[in-house]
């Protein structure tokens, strides 16, 4: 596609939102990862108590698949601590790594890109544990799998696992997708590539996943407990 995905996103903007306080452009299709397949993903700040916000919009326009995330203060701040403690930092990736459309973001950027910098809270002794205990759990359920169907599922399901722990020991930011493989490359690129190379190999994943295992303090087991949640009222 040749059109400029800035004047088409400003225009969108311009059209749907003419009261946003400020609005970006944000994605691949603003990087080098651009692909024709590339959507124009917009954030969008409303005045404050705008009824339309918060809400998330999928079309197209001229031609270009459109995701926006609109918000008002009050529900911008909420979705991004929201992200803070379930350590997925989308949409503050969006904000912080933008071309501006209209406005000025300068504050939420420059918080955005604050809270990427600093990386997601340690985890707890328990979340530490629990992690640990959780991929020793489905390599020991790998191990012993015998219906062919249930040995795939378990394998596939212990190779996100053991990206994603591999993320959370290090104190590194979780990703969903592409985003979990650029994560895992940031980290270390011999584990991304030993990682991505285990696909679809119970053995190979296996052993990934107990490099991860071992780098976290070994495989957990005996001794593992958690205390659970006590219903209120």
């Amino acid at each position: 596609m040749d059109q400029d995905p800035v004047i088409d996103a400003r225009a969108l903007v311009e059209e749907l939102f003419p009261q946003a306080r400020w609005a970006v452009l944000a994605g691949s299709v603003i990087t080098a990862h651009r692909t024709a397949g590339s959507d124009l993903e917009i954030v969008v700040l409303l005045p404050t108590g705008d009824p339309q916000a918060p809400h998330r919009d999928s079309r197209h326009f001229r031609g270009w698949p459109v995701e926006s995330f609109v918000h008002d203060e009050q529900t911008l701040a909420h979705y991004l601590a929201k992200e803070l403690r379930l350590r997925k930092p989308s949409l503050h990736r969006m904000v912080a790594r933008s071309v501006v459309l209209v406005g000025d973001p300068s504050r939420w950027r420059a918080e955005c890109d604050g809270a990427l910098a600093d990386g997601p809270a340690p985890l707890t002794a328990a979340e530490h544990d629990y992690a640990r205990y959780g991929l020793t759990d489905l390599l020991d359920d790998l191990a012993h799998a015998v219906d062919p169907g249930e040995k795939t599922v378990i394998a596939a399901t212990a190779w996100t696992a053991a990206a994603q722990q591999a993320l959370a020991f290090d104190g590194r930011w979780a990703g969903n997708g592409k985003w979990l493989l650029r994560e895992l490359r940031e980290l270390d690129r011999g584990l991304a590539d030993r990682w991505l190379a285990a696909f679809g190999d119970p053995e190979a994943i296996d052993a990934v996943a107990r490099e991860v295992l071992d780098r976290a303090g070994g495989p957990l087991f005996d001794g593992f407990r958690a205390a659970g949640e006590r219903p209120s009222g």
